[in-house]
């Protein structure tokens, strides 16, 4: 009997409002359902992340790594000393100081591996890998590497000499001009 009375205790407990109540609840203001509510919130937010990730910057950084603008400068006003040395050359623009170019190997700047095979030739190649568009990232021993599939290249004609490439880096004729590598 006992047991009997707390069950009808619980069984009464449960209830609290009567079906009116409980019917008229989505119509009341500010009582939308919660599962509603968080999903919106939800798309919202991610809305707004799409939105962020597709901004307006004017500078950034693309896939390979290399800076560029969104905003470039008109063709032609970059100016003589573009690689940022102070120095202007008369030739065209400048890629490099001559004195940073070691004799039997090579620097990567901007988007050219320059190279200097022997004393006074300077070379200057696409820093982009022929094999799978990767940026080299290497010049020693003669060879310029590339990171992805160990292609190598020949500093002096840019010819691979090992790995999957089977295309030679594109040149980029340039001279010496005072202490400055230019394009010729």
């Amino acid at each position: 009997m006992r047991n009997q009375a707390l069950e009808d205790n619980n069984m009464t407990d449960v209830q609290t409002r009567t079906d009116a109540e409980l019917t008229d609840e989505p119509n009341r203001p500010g009582t939308a359902s919660t599962r509603r509510v968080v999903l919106l919130g939800a798309g919202g937010l991610g809305a707004a992340c799409v939105l962020a990730a597709c901004g307006t910057g004017t500078t950034s950084t693309n896939s390979n790594g290399s800076d560029f603008s969104d905003n470039p400068a008109p063709a032609g006003s970059a100016g003589a000393d573009s690689d940022g040395t102070g120095n202007t050359a008369t030739g065209g623009s400048a890629l490099a100081l001559a004195a940073d170019v070691p004799e039997g190997g090579g620097i990567i700047k901007g988007e050219y591996v320059i190279t200097q095979p022997v004393a006074g030739t300077y070379k200057a190649f696409s820093k982009v890998c022929t094999h799978a568009g990767c940026d080299v990232n290497k010049v020693d021993a003669g060879e310029i590497s590339c990171p992805c599939h160990n292609s190598k290249f020949s500093i002096e004609t840019g010819q691979p000499t090992s790995g999957p490439a089977t295309k030679a880096l594109p040149e980029t004729k340039v001279k010496k001009d005072g202490d400055n590598i230019v394009a010729a």
